[in-house]
């Protein structure tokens, strides 16, 4: 079934809505099983789409279709997705989305994860966002923990990350696990800024993502990681301690992490954690 919407193509799979800017044959999809959820709304080129057999669910990003939200060609969506294939080869752990297979298909790419009924932090999904806020103190903390956990191995992997923001952050919730996805843009070192600004979400990007030439690494993935606690405990906007919810100690932990001058800042992820740690006995 197809229809049109002001300038969107409304198509279903499966019986499942979703936009497009044109009609595209997704029948392919059938080899993975039937469509029960559709991502649509990325400006990454991507289109994703949860899918079952009966037995296992898979969550597939597919790149080669014509988005809606796209702001790049469907030839250059598949040509940045096949190159996040070895980043999440190399960044596997136990808190990172896993991918099973990816192949060639339906004149595009597929990367097939292992689906996960983790919940989304971003705004963009407002009854998930307030699961989130609602946890509890404890539940937050480990959350964050695990986080710069992640990036703490990342960066010994030699990787820095790029486009990390609170959609890359999941909660099962049933499962009691955090869970990070969408690691795509993460680059190996060294690294420098050849856009001016880079990819990502303004309230988790430290100003050497906005400068053309500047060194992006482990001390730029520190400010990000202090955004991070502000979203999690604070306010990630302005970064202020009125609306900080636990220690004035936590709080100057995360107000160095997100300095504006890079020799302020914890100068590791791993310092960061430490930091953080003994703030939280102290506190």
């Amino acid at each position: 079934m197809k229809w049109y919407l002001k300038d969107f193509y409304i198509q279903y799979t499966d019986g499942i809505p979703y936009k497009l800017k044109a009609p595209f044959d997704f029948s392919f999809l059938s080899k993975y099983g039937k469509v029960f959820k559709v991502f649509d709304n990325q400006d990454s080129g991507n289109i994703c789409f949860g899918v079952t057999n009966g037995i296992n669910k898979y969550f597939i990003k597919y790149a080669g279709a014509p988005t809606a939200r796209a702001c790049v060609s469907a030839g250059e969506a598949v040509e940045n997705l096949k190159r996040t294939e070895p980043v999440y080869h190399d960044l596997a752990h136990p808190n990172l989305i896993r991918l099973i297979a990816s192949e060639e298909i339906g004149g595009g790419f597929a990367m097939i994860f292992e689906w996960s009924d983790a919940e989304c932090m971003h705004p963009m999904y407002p009854r998930s966002r307030q699961k989130f806020l609602k946890m509890t103190l404890e539940t937050r903390y480990q959350v964050y923990e695990e986080i710069l956990e992640f990036h703490i191995h990342a960066a010994k992997k030699g990787y820095v990350a790029i486009d990390f923001y609170d959609g890359s952050i999941m909660y099962d919730f049933g499962r009691h696990k955090t869970i990070l996805c969408d690691v795509d843009f993460y680059s190996k070192t060294p690294y420098m800024n050849q856009m001016g600004r880079l990819w990502g979400s303004s309230r988790f990007m430290s100003p050497e993502e906005y400068q053309l030439g500047a060194v992006i690494d482990e001390v730029t993935n520190v400010y990000t990681m202090g955004a991070t606690a502000f979203a999690l405990f604070g306010n990630d906007r302005d970064k202020c301690i009125e609306e900080w919810k636990i220690s004035k100690e936590l709080f100057n932990v995360a107000q160095k992490a997100v300095s504006k001058e890079r020799d302020k800042r914890q100068q590791t992820i791993e310092q960061l954690l430490e930091e953080w740690r003994e703030a939280r006995c102290n506190r």
